[in-house]
């Protein structure tokens, strides 16, 4: 086979497309699912406000409003113009179904409270234990600066001890002793100083 053929040969191989192998250095392609998907913090945050609302006094107001036009209307309006003919048959049909859909809302919206509680709980207790352990640090650290003092001369008690010798000189110069063998000479170590 000539060289050309070759290479014309190299160049349509190198055209066709390869059969995908498994690369572990990347991740596996989605599979498609048969359900949809959704996303499951926005679910969350959606159950939350719709909790959050069905606890306000502005949702009782809403659904007492609700219930008595309801409940007049089907009394006093005509046969014709009545869309609950049956003694309040879809009145109670309505509030089964917005309480079914209510409660999992609400424990849901609950869940996720638990979670957070969960969550900040855990960083307190954490931080709790920080503080602890600093203070029981700085504790330690003001044993050791107290026992340190202990040996350490304060000012009070050099006074006292400087009080005591003046009066030590004071009794021994009263006492026509000597006190300084230098002053016995007449020489003075003024020069010294």
């Amino acid at each position: 086979m000539p060289a050309a053929d070759r290479e014309r040969e190299r160049e349509s191989r190198a055209a066709e497309p390869r059969p995908a192998r498994f690369r572990l250095d990347l991740p596996r392609p989605r599979r498609r699912k048969l359900l949809p998907e959704y996303d499951p913090e926005a679910f969350g945050r959606l159950s939350e406000r719709i909790a959050r609302f069905l606890g306000t006094g502005r949702f009782i107001v809403w659904m007492t409003v609700t219930i008595a036009v309801w409940v007049v209307w089907n009394v006093t309006a005509p046969d014709a113009l009545r869309f609950d003919p049956f003694p309040f048959l879809f009145l109670t049909l309505a509030l089964s179904l917005q309480a079914s859909y209510a409660a999992p809302l609400i424990l849901l919206a609950q869940n996720r409270q638990d979670d957070r509680d969960r969550v900040n709980l855990e960083q307190d207790r954490k931080q709790n234990e920080r503080s602890i352990a600093d203070t029981e640090y700085l504790s330690r650290e003001i044993a050791s600066l107290r026992m340190g003092l202990g040996e350490v001369a304060t000012r009070d008690w050099i006074r006292s001890e400087l009080q005591d010798l003046v009066k030590e000189l004071e009794e021994q110069r009263t006492a026509n002793r000597v006190v300084f063998p230098a002053e016995e000479r007449g020489v003075r170590d003024v020069g010294d100083r």
